[in-house]
């Protein structure tokens, strides 16, 4: 019997690459996509989704707990992927961030349970850990968020594992470094500097630049959480790494190169509030159980930066919105 899926927050980057990968992977399954629409929920993208005949859009929140009730029940799996996620937006205003990410996961989290759906996955992030100078963190580290959008995304993940706790229901927990890939919304680094670039416009880099972050295709996640959905323990926590740390001006020249600019398009900016230094990841738990990043990260910046040139008609709307 084909498997019923629920994935929040589908219209977003990762959620929609993940009904794509699902597609192509395991085109039997029956998806249904809910999603807000807020800002980072693209129309557009749902508008692709819907040529899928398995896939199914709801437009909705995650807080409301009727329309949540109807929709989990009789589902196999449940991915959440549904979240505010920009720290700098986080910053200016964190409210958000508390009620989707917190109270909307806990609303997500109590109608799997009751209704005792085989599989829930909580989406998280490496963010949750806080900075790392020097090795990385395993699945057992300290929680240390920085951030509003990072302590909101840690309270979420102990909300979850809580209903192991008290209520038995058992959860899986995954924790992603930066991913990058197609249909990102242009307000994260690559796309951003990427779009910027075909306008002829400069980049605005963080303070000295050399801030690090590990790099997963958008594909490597997905086929990370596939992967969990089947061979996960629940209740365990899984890191997703790709073990390939780079700084963020040596990622801006990488841009820079493929674009065919040099590096009078910087724009040093003042660094953002709290700008965790250093993020990196051990994931050799989830990389024992069979999961390997796919190919290297150069193939596939110069796929993504292709991407954004071929389709302008996806993002130049959402820069001029």
């Amino acid at each position: 019997m084909p498997r019923r899926y629920l994935v929040t927050g589908g219209a977003g980057f990762i959620g929609s690459n993940f009904i794509r990968y699902l597609a192509a992977h395991e085109p039997d399954a029956e998806v249904t996509n809910l999603d807000l629409l807020t800002y980072a929920g693209v129309k557009a993208t749902v508008d692709e989704l819907n040529e899928l005949d398995s896939h199914t859009f709801v437009q909705g929140d995650i807080r409301d707990s009727s329309l949540v009730d109807g929709l989990v029940k009789g589902k196999d799996v449940v991915v959440n992927f549904a979240a505010e996620s920009h720290v700098d937006r986080s910053i200016d205003g964190p409210s958000v961030f508390l009620e989707t990410n917190v109270v909307g996961t806990g609303v997500l989290i109590d109608a799997a349970r009751r209704h005792q759906v085989d599989r829930f996955i909580q989406v998280s992030t490496d963010e949750v850990y806080g900075s790392w100078d020097e090795g990385f963190a395993d699945e057992d580290a300290a929680l240390e968020p920085s951030s509003p959008y990072s302590a909101s995304k840690a309270g979420a993940d102990l909300l979850v594992q809580s209903y192991g706790v008290t209520f038995d229901y058992q959860a899986i927990i995954t924790r992603c470094t930066n991913n990058y890939g197609p249909y990102q919304f242009p307000e994260k680094v690559i796309p951003l500097f990427v779009t910027n670039l075909l306008a002829d416009l400069k980049v605005p880099l963080y303070g000295d630049g050399l801030n690090e972050r590990d790099w997963l295709h958008v594909e490597d996640h997905c086929a990370a959480i596939h992967f969990l959905v089947d061979k996960g323990t629940a209740g365990e926590v899984y890191n997703i790494s790709a073990d390939r740390q780079l700084s963020n001006i040596d990622l801006t020249r990488q841009i820079l190169v493929a674009l065919g600019k040099d590096e009078s398009f910087i724009e040093q900016v003042a660094d953002r509030p709290g700008h965790d230094r250093r993020y990196a990841l051990d994931s050799s738990k989830l990389r024992a159980l069979g999961w390997e990043p796919g190919s290297p990260f150069e193939a596939r910046l110069e796929e993504t930066i292709d991407w954004y040139k071929e389709r302008q008609d996806w993002w130049r709307p959402l820069k001029e919105s």
